[in-house]
């Protein structure tokens, strides 16, 4: 780390400190990377998991499989653990892993630009100018809350909030409430505020499919033996994974073996919704899995409680204190919570990110998010996305992605080692537009695509940039090393011409060293272990 006349100058900035950004930082201390910054907006880390604080938030992947492989916690309370503990793990992963000194809070990314003359990212923050030989965004598709463009909304005279942005200094209790939306934070803060509100009206434009949530204590003995014994934390860890993994076939090849989920899915409903009419306005016309499944116990016998009201055509208009549906009924309400999701294929970092061609991300994605393994795009040299395009899921854990991702950038930042000072990788066009074709190929038969939904995943165009189509293994594999194949080798102008790119990987690759295939054998058996 360097002071120079722009700023701050280090080989690698970190941008968010949530899974995906500690993750980044920890990974590259094992390569050896001790020149970083991760650059935080907010306060402390924790991400998405410091964001979220409304009441019943909770993770729908299981504790011991939506935490790091390097970092197990026999501690989980829970075997799907509420935010409170997810977030004191982060914070936990910060202090055990010495990444506090590389820490920099409020320090907003406001604007990065690629100087191709330099060779590094300049990056404007809240807290001082940065430069980068390398920078890595971690600020994760779950960051930055959507609000609907409601007409009226502007007039209403009563509390007005994101889920993602709770405020906890207004007093629900005795109010009349609205909750906008039935995806999965709305599910959970349903059956959370039912009980102390005067009458809670949830507005719903496509039901949810819903699955029991299978949630319990874990007990103090299951504790001390995953303490005394570690093997029998990745033993649980593994199973977790290896059951989801099984699943995957349906969801992207099979998607009529769904059935029986439905079944299931119909049965929890049937138990706790006795209302015929209100089964009706709750069952989905769509094959279950196309919208992520969604867990919870507590939000059909809360939806069944003489307070709640069901409004199954979604919010349309605001006149005043009243509320007015699509199909003309009204609610009178004194305060409304947004549970209307992020922007994901829109994602705010990408108006700020300005590559090689003077060109913004959002510009270069203006037809849709795309990135050679789910990591970089083209244009944009040394800048790698952590939870890039399609690379989220729809049934397992997304730390298996993040880790696999890790693997990509620790074998990225070796290839640019032995390349020598001064030299990025912009992945070609065709390479991105190779891979991308490939992904989207497979992702016509699953369920996403053909279970007749509209849902996050899907881009503005109708194209499903979001999910990947496979299993968390074959995405393991896919990003296990960086092909120099894919990538043009840039070098300063006056540095003389670029080396032949298929040289190039032939020197890099015979460069490997002994130690880098035990640490890869070694990351492959964590991975069997996960």
């Amino acid at each position: 780390m360097a002071k120079t006349s722009s700023g701050t100058h280090v080989r690698v900035a970190v941008v968010g400190s949530g899974f995906g950004g500690l993750g980044a930082a920890v990974r590259l201390r094992r390569e050896g990377v001790t020149d970083f910054v991760v650059l935080e907006r907010s306060g402390s880390v924790g991400g998405t998991w410091r964001d979220n604080t409304y009441p019943g938030c909770a993770c729908d992947v299981p504790s011991h499989l939506y935490s790091f492989s390097f970092a197990p916690n026999p501690e989980w309370p829970r075997t799907f653990s509420g935010q409170p503990h997810i977030r004191a793990y982060l914070e936990r992963v910060a202090d055990t892993f010495g990444l506090r000194p590389h820490l920099r809070f409020d320090s907003e990314v406001r604007h990065m630009r690629w100087d191709g003359e330099r060779m590094r990212w300049e990056l404007d923050t809240a807290s001082g100018p940065y430069t980068a030989d390398v920078v890595v965004s971690a600020t994760g598709p779950l960051s930055d809350p959507k609000i609907p463009d409601i007409p009226g909304l502007d007039t209403f005279p009563g509390k007005v909030f994101h889920s993602a942005r709770w405020d906890h200094d207004y007093e629900l209790r005795g109010k009349r409430v609205a909750v906008i939306g039935t995806g999965a934070s709305a599910i959970q803060i349903v059956p959370a505020i039912q009980p102390e509100v005067e009458r809670l009206t949830l507005f719903q434009r496509t039901p949810a499919w819903v699955m029991p949530r299978m949630d319990r204590e874990v007990s103090g003995l299951e504790r001390r033996l995953h303490r005394a014994l570690p093997f029998t934390t990745a033993a649980r860890r593994a199973a977790l994974w290896g059951i989801r993994e099984l699943q995957v076939q349906a969801f992207t090849k099979r998607p009529d073996e769904l059935g029986l989920v439905e079944r299931l899915a119909k049965a929890n409903m049937h138990r706790s919704v006795k209302d015929p009419a209100l089964r009706a306005k709750l069952t989905p016309s769509y094959r279950i899995g196309c919208k992520r499944i969604l867990l919870s116990s507590a939000y059909y016998p809360a939806l069944a409680r003489p307070n709640v009201d069901l409004v199954a055509s979604g919010l349309s208009e605001i006149r005043g204190n009243t509320l007015v549906a699509a199909d003309g009924s009204t609610a009178e309400v004194d305060a409304i919570v947004f549970g209307t999701g992020f922007h994901v294929t829109d994602m705010p970092i990408a108006e700020r990110v300005v590559g090689a061609d003077g060109h913004t991300l959002a510009e270069s994605w203006k037809d849709g998010m795309a990135a050679l393994r789910g990591a970089t795009a083209s244009g944009f040299p040394n800048f790698m996305t952590v939870i890039g395009p399609n690379t989220g899921l729809g049934n397992s854990s997304m730390i298996l992605m993040i880790e696999a991702q890790l693997n990509y950038l620790a074998d990225y930042l070796r290839q640019l080692d032995v390349l020598g000072p001064g030299t990025a990788l912009d992945p070609r066009p065709a390479s991105v537009d190779a891979w991308n074709e490939r992904v989207q190929t497979r992702m016509e038969r699953t369920v996403w695509n053909t279970g007749g939904c509209t849902s996050w995943y899907l881009d503005a165009s109708g194209r499903n940039t979001t999910i990947w189509p496979g299993t968390t293994a074959e995405f393991r594999a896919a990003t296990r090393r960086v092909d120099l194949l894919e990538y043009e080798v840039r070098r300063p102008p006056r540095g003389g011409s670029a080396p032949d790119p298929a040289g190039t990987a032939r020197t890099a690759r015979t460069a490997r060293t002994a130690d880098d295939d035990t640490k890869d054998a070694k990351d492959a058996q964590e991975v069997a272990a996960a």
